[in-house]
């Protein structure tokens, strides 16, 4: 955006920055940081080095809007979980058989990521622990929402939400849905997540798939 000034250079500048705001955790056996793929890798990445914890990735997909993709109507998560914006959808009159097609599409991109990411490696155990969620940014929320929902039914002991950026009304909505809700920069007006990287380009799977291997030397003690 034309005048307005980057708050990170990229997404491991801004990982290193949210890793400051939750040095609490550091150093503990119970944290367990989990990634929204595929941006949220790379900010989590810094987190998990700089705090020395656990770290994996958690699978959402956006239910984009037919010929609007970027407008969400809702997500996906792992564990079979839906979640749906009654408003967008109500808004642009979409019927159930769109909404139902969107899904199963979205699905099979879910369970192929699944696949290439995760290997043969098991899915970790999160009852009883401190699940942190980073993505790179939160706008619509929607599939963060969806990624909150699911690992609800994990029992947690303790569900952290924390981005680099986010709306402030964005902020305020998870912090009444989680346990804590971690913001590091709230700019107001907010326009879109990318317009607070000064470098804000695709994260490939490559690099997501990188990034984890390196992340399973990090100390687990």
């Amino acid at each position: 955006m034309k005048g307005m000034t980057a708050h990170f250079k990229d997404r491991a500048d801004a990982g290193k920055r949210l890793a400051k705001e939750l040095s609490k955790y550091s150093n503990s056996p119970d944290v367990l940081i989990l990634a929204l793929p595929r941006g949220g890798v790379p900010v989590a990445f810094e987190v998990a080095k700089e705090l020395k914890v656990k770290m994996d990735v958690f699978i959402v997909r956006k239910l984009g809007v037919p010929g609007n993709e970027e407008l969400a109507m809702g997500a996906i998560a792992s564990e079979d979980v839906r979640v749906l914006n009654e408003n967008i959808i109500k808004s642009y009159k979409i019927p159930d058989r769109v909404i139902a097609t969107v899904a199963a599409n979205e699905l099979r991109e879910l369970e192929r990521r699944e696949r290439k990411y995760r290997g043969s490696r098991p899915k970790p155990d999160m009852e009883g622990m401190t699940v942190i969620l980073i993505d790179d940014g939160l706008a619509t929320g929607a599939t963060m929402h969806a990624a909150v929902e699911a690992l609800k039914t994990k029992r947690p002991a303790k569900l952290v939400v924390a981005v680099p950026t986010a709306s402030p009304d964005m902020c305020k909505f998870f912090k009444k849905i989680v346990d804590e809700m971690i913001c590091a920069t709230t700019p107001e007006p907010f326009y879109a997540v990318g317009a607070w990287y000064e470098d804000f380009s695709q994260t490939t799977d490559e690099e997501v798939c990188e990034l984890l291997k390196k992340a399973h030397s990090f100390p687990a003690e």
